[in-house]
C-alpha cells in the first residue's frame, strides 16, 4: 500500500491538470487540496490497490462536482458533469492525452504544424496542404511520419497497452520517468 506521500508525489501534478482543465485555475489548489484531505482520510477504504490510479480520479471528479455545488452553479454545470461516469479506459485515455503536447511541441516544426492542423485543429489534409503551401501526398506524408514519431517517443517514455480490437487498455510510465508524463 502506497502511503500518502508517494501519492502525492506520483499524482499531484496529474490530478492538478485534471482539476484544471475543469475549473478555474483559482480553485484548481483548493480543490487539489480538498482531494488530499480525503485520499488521506479514506485510504484504508481502498481495497485493490490495482484501482488506486482510477480511485483517486473518481475522488477529483467527485471533488470537483462539489465545488459546482457548493458555488450554487448546479443549473450551469459543464456538461462533462452531467454525463455518466467516465469509464476506467476513458480515464486512461485522458491521462495519456495530457502526454501529448509536451511531446507534439518535440516534433520538428513541419511535422509539429501538420501534427496540430490535422489532429488538433481537426483540418483535413487536403486543408492542411493549402495551409502549409505543400501538395496533398505531402501533407499526408507530413501527418503520418508526425504521428509515427509521437509514438515512438511515447513508446520510449511508456509502456502502453493495446488489446486485440487496437483500443488502450493500460499505460505505465518507464524506468526512466519521462519528464513529460
Amino acid at each position: 500500500m502506497k502511503t500518502t506521500e508517494d501519492i502525492w508525489l506520483e499524482y499531484h501534478k496529474k490530478l492538478s491538470v485534471f482539476i484544471k482543465n475543469r475549473v478555474n485555475s483559482d480553485a484548481a489548489e483548493d480543490i487539489l487540496q480538498d482531494v488530499f484531505i480525503k485520499i488521506q482520510t479514506k485510504i484504508n477504504s481502498l481495497q485493490d490497490n490495482t484501482k488506486l490510479e482510477s480511485w483517486l480520479y473518481q475522488i477529483t471528479r467527485n471533488s470537483v462536482i462539489d465545488y459546482y455545488r457548493l458555488k450554487d452553479r448546479v443549473d450551469n454545470l459543464p456538461d462533462w458533469v452531467e454525463q455518466p461516469q467516465i469509464d476506467e479506459g476513458e480515464l486512461i485515455r485522458q491521462e495519456l492525452s495530457l502526454c501529448l503536447a509536451p511531446l507534439i511541441e518535440q516534433l520538428p516544426e513541419k511535422y509539429r504544424t501538420a501534427i496540430n492542423l490535422s489532429e488538433i485543429e481537426r483540418k483535413t489534409q487536403k486543408e492542411v496542404a493549402e495551409i502549409e503551401n505543400i501538395s496533398i501526398s505531402g501533407a499526408k506524408s507530413r501527418v503520418q511520419r508526425g504521428r509515427a514519431m509521437l509514438k515512438s517517443m511515447l513508446q520510449d517514455c511508456c509502456q502502453i497497452e493495446i488489446n486485440q480490437n487496437n483500443q488502450l487498455v493500460s499505460f505505465e510510465q518507464k524506468e526512466q520517468h519521462c519528464t513529460n508524463c
